[in-house]
This record gives C-alpha cells, sequence and structure tokens, in this order.
C-alpha cells in the first residue's frame, strides 16, 4: 500500500549487515503467491480453518464523534455519552471479516489495515512513494529500525536529552550515541552540522542516522519550527542521513486554537518533506486510543518496508488481529471514518491543552513565587520541562576542571532534590534519566550535559487533583530544601567525586 512514486535515491548502503543478510521468510512468500487471486485453492498454509475459531463476531463500543467536541462529551457526560458500536463478524459484511482478520498475515500486516492506515498518512502527511508497516507499537517500531539501519561501532545521533527505554535499546547492538544540543525549540540545526561537518574519522564511521522527536519531544516538550525541520532534512540530504521520526505526540499539538482543522494546522512532518526516500516516520496509537493498543506502524520508502517485513516474518510477525480489526472497523465505514477520526483528535487536543494551561496556571501559584523553579509551556506533547534554579542553593559549587568533565555540583545536588521530592510524597522525572551516553573523549570541553541536568519533566497528562497536590508539594519541598543551613557546606573535593 503505497503513495504517490517519486524519483528516489539509492540508499540501500545504510542498511546494516544483519539487514542485508536476512532472507525472506519462504513460507511467507508461498502465502503471497496464494493471494494471486480470487479463490486459489490451498493444501499448502497451516492455517486452522476459520469454521473451528470460536469466535463469531467482534463488537466494540467507541464514543461517538457525531458531536461539537467528542472528547468533551465523551469525558463528562459519563454513563450517558453517546457512542456507537463497531462489529466484526465471521461472515457478515464488515471492514474486516473475523475469518479473514484471525488467519496468518505477512509482516506488513492485514491489507485492510494497511490500506486504512496508508489513507489515514495520506490524509494528514501525502507522503510520496511511502509505504505502511503494521507495528506492535510504538517501541517495536523504533527497535526496528534501529536493527535495520545500526551496525555494531556505528554512530547515531540523537537530541541529548532523549528518552532513555528506546536510546538504551540500542547500545547491546554496539550502537554508539552522539548527543545534539537542543534549547527551547528543540534540536538545533547548527549543532547538527557541526557535529556533521567537523566529524574526526578516527572516533569511527561518521554518524548516518538521525532518531528525533519533533512534536512534543519526551522530555523536554519541545517542537521543532517548520524553519528547523526544513533545514534539518536539507542537511540530512546533503550529508546523507536517515531520519527516524519518532513521533508519537503529533497530534497534541497546542499551537493552534482547539477548534482549528488539524490536516490544516499540524506542522509538516519530516515524512511530508521527504523526496528522497530517507525518513522512516513511526506513529502510535498509545497517546490518542490507548496505550495497551500495542499497535502502531512505520511508514517508509518501498525499500526499507520490504526490508521491515522481512524482518518481521522472521520475528516477531505480523501485529496481533484484535487491534487489526479494531483499526479497520474504526477508520472504515461503520466506524468513525477519516473525518471523525480527525474530530476526536482534534477534541484530544483541546483537552489537554486545557490540562497543560490548568497546570501552569497551578505551576505559577504554587511554585513560581518560590524563584527557585521556571516552567516553559509545551507546544505539544504530555510534558512540561521544569528548570531548577540550582544555582541558587547555598551548596552549589563551581570549579575550574582540568580537561573535559563536569564542572559543578548539579548533578549531585539534582539527585538530592530528587530524594527530597520522595521524602515528600511526590514521584518527578529527573532530567538526568534523560541523557544520552557518549564517548567522554569527544565530549565538549564547555558545557558538560552534567552541568546541564537541572531539570525534572513534569507530566500534565494526569487528573486536576493529582496536579494540585503534586505541585503544592513540589513548591513545599523546593523551599525546603534551599532553605539550608549553611553550616552544611561541603568540601569541594567531596563535590567533584567520582
Amino acid at each position: 500500500m503505497s503513495s504517490p512514486s517519486s524519483s528516489q535515491v539509492d540508499l540501500s548502503h545504510h542498511l546494516s549487515a544483519e539487514a542485508k543478510l536476512r532472507r525472506p521468510n519462504p513460507m511467507k512468500e508461498i502465502w503471497r503467491l496464494a493471494r494471486r487471486k480470487p479463490n486459489m485453492v490451498s493444501l499448502a498454509n497451516g492455517d486452522p480453518h476459520s469454521s473451528l475459531y470460536p469466535i463469531k463476531s467482534m463488537q466494540f463500543e467507541v464514543a461517538s464523534v457525531d458531536e461539537k467536541d467528542p472528547v468533551a462529551s465523551w469525558r463528562t457526560a459519563g454513563p450517558s455519552a453517546r457512542s456507537q458500536r463497531l462489529i466484526s463478524t465471521r461472515d457478515g459484511p464488515c471492514a474486516l471479516p473475523v475469518k479473514t482478520a484471525m488467519q496468518y498475515t505477512t509482516g506488513a500486516g492485514l491489507p485492510e489495515t494497511q490500506c486504512a492506515l496508508t489513507e489515514l498518512t495520506k490524509f494528514y502527511h501525502n507522503p510520496l512513494d511511502h509505504t505502511v508497516t503494521l507495528t506492535l507499537g510504538n517501541a517495536d517500531a523504533v527497535i526496528k529500525c534501529f536493527r535495520l539501519l545500526g551496525n555494531p561501532g556505528d554512530h547515531f545521533l540523537a537530541d541529548e536529552f532523549t528518552f532513555s527505554a528506546l536510546a538504551n535499546a540500542a547500545l547491546p547492538q554496539g550502537i554508539k550515541w552522539v548527543p545534539v544540543r537542543i534549547d527551547d525549540g528543540g534540536l538545533i540545526p547548527e549543532e547538527l552540522e557541526r557535529i556533521l561537518s567537523t566529524w574526526d574519522e578516527a572516533r569511527g564511521p561518521k554518524p548516518h542516522v538521525l532518531y528525533t522527536v519533533p512534536c512534543g519531544q519526551n522530555p523536554t516538550g519541545s517542537t521543532l519550527t517548520v524553519e528547523r525541520r526544513k533545514r534539518i532534512y536539507a542537511l540530512a540530504q546533503r550529508h546523507d542521513l536517515i531520519i527516524i521520526e519518532d513521533d508519537p505526540y503529533y497530534f497534541l499539538q497546542y499551537s493552534a486554537p482547539a477548534s482549528a482543522a488539524p490536516a490544516r494546522t499540524l506542522a509538516p512532518s519530516f515524512l511530508s518533506l521527504d523526496v528522497d526516500g530517507r525518513v522512516l516516520r513511526v506513529d502510535s496509537f498509545s497517546k490518542i486510543i490507548a496505550p495497551g493498543m500495542r499497535l502502531g506502524w512505520v511508514t517508509s520508502s518501498a525499500f526499507f518496508h520490504a526490508h521491515l517485513v522481512s524482518y518481521t516474518d522472521s520475528s516477531t510477525q505480523h501485529p496481533h488481529a484484535f487491534g487489526q480489526v479494531f483499526v479497520t472497523e474504526l477508520l472504515g465505514p461503520a466506524g468513525w471514518t477519516l473525518p471523525g477520526f480527525d474530530a476526536w483528535v482534534c477534541g484530544l487536543r483541546g483537552e489537554y491543552q486545557r490540562r497543560r494551561d490548568y497546570f501552569l496556571a497551578l505551576f505559577a501559584r504554587t511554585v513560581a513565587p518560590t524563584g527557585l523553579a521556571e516552567a516553559r509551556a509545551p507546544a505539544a506533547g504530555m510534558f512540561v520541562w521544569v528548570r531548577i534554579h540550582v544555582e541558587r542553593h547555598v551548596r552549589f559549587r563551581r570549579e575550574r576542571a582540568i580537561g573535559r568533565g563536569r564542572r559543578t555540583n548539579c548533578k549531585q545536588l539534582m539527585e538530592e532534590l530528587f530524594e527530597h521530592c520522595l521524602d515528600g510524597g511526590l514521584v518527578v522525572m529527573p532530567g538526568s534519566v534523560f541523557v544520552l551516553s557518549t564517548d567522554p573523549e569527544y565530549d565538549s570541553p564547555e558545557g558538560s550535559i552534567e552541568d546541564r541536568m537541572n531539570y525534572f519533566r513534569l507530566t500534565f497528562a494526569g487528573t486536576e487533583e493529582a496536579m494540585e497536590q503534586g505541585l503544592t508539594i513540589f513548591g513545599d519541598a523546593l523551599q525546603e530544601f534551599f532553605a539550608e543551613p549553611a553550616s552544611r557546606l561541603i568540601k569541594s573535593e567531596d563535590v567533584f567525586d567520582s
């Protein structure tokens, strides 16, 4: 299921040795031949016959999108909220019958679901010559992309603060991370260009993959502007980079009024800018339907799609049928359809924007007056990146470091503040857990990230009660921690111990 054609460049040299050695699953190839024409008689496959599936039909009751704001109505109306039913039967008319969905298929996913997600991707991104591959959610998709492209000793680029679970997944493959400095607007193109233009070949192969979260970046909440996206893509072309665009918060962008049509106001993706086939875009239903869905998709060139399918056919196999039935019926003619889905994510954006604004108003009343922390409003996502003015602590110290490495005791003080929050009954996510591991020999001699990890990631995805209680505890914990007497001063050699 691919989009209109474009002239793509040869990017086969980006494949990992593992991907080049992998061979298609021959039984899956036979399965494709069995679909060459209707009513083929098969004595080849080992599929249990559909008459023996103990499932006659599946029914899902979902929110109605026939409301002006379906999310608000669904959230506030309780048991009386309007709903609609999606039904998949074994033999009756539906978008994806049970007897079809429950059979074995290929790693690309069921054709009906592929088609539905291809149309959804066209609606929002309209990519040239790109193909959809279904996955078992976001993490499965990203890790498969790492396996597809990374060899031991390769260097991948990513934001200096990155979601650690996925960054760590690349380490057992022998992939080394090269952090790129970010600011309030996300990845800084000049920093990316500096790294690529001054790369020391003695360090190893020049980076050929950029992993980035362009909207509501996790953890910082930053969102790349259109100008930065264009400059980064131009750098990818100039330096022959593959871009893994991990975008789970795409539909939760708050820069535009909540009532505006998402397809017109959402920032253009790297996928929509791609003319070479060098973008692998990862999407997920986790933030817009439910995380337990464990269903997502990669949109890539047909070339990379074939290798993703080959990998999946010999590993996880195709995604689960229940999720594919749900999505196909949801987007089908008897479900929400694309306009209904669009209305739902528009309402979601409005609801999360309301929560974001509520959080920031609370922060302004309970935390900001202390003068010890500040929060910036994220333009997308679910997180607020809170900067702690650690330099105002009585035990904060600066020292002239010899060579590379940290020059302050920021890391130690932030660890202590984290523990102080826990003692007060509040769990926050410290910025240190998102710091990319890197090669100390090539760290910048100025501005070590250990001197810049004075941040906590806080979320506004929860209830108003949780926000009220949490920020009250946070404000109190800050004041208590920063009010320590000077008698607790510690020696500089203790500050900079390893």
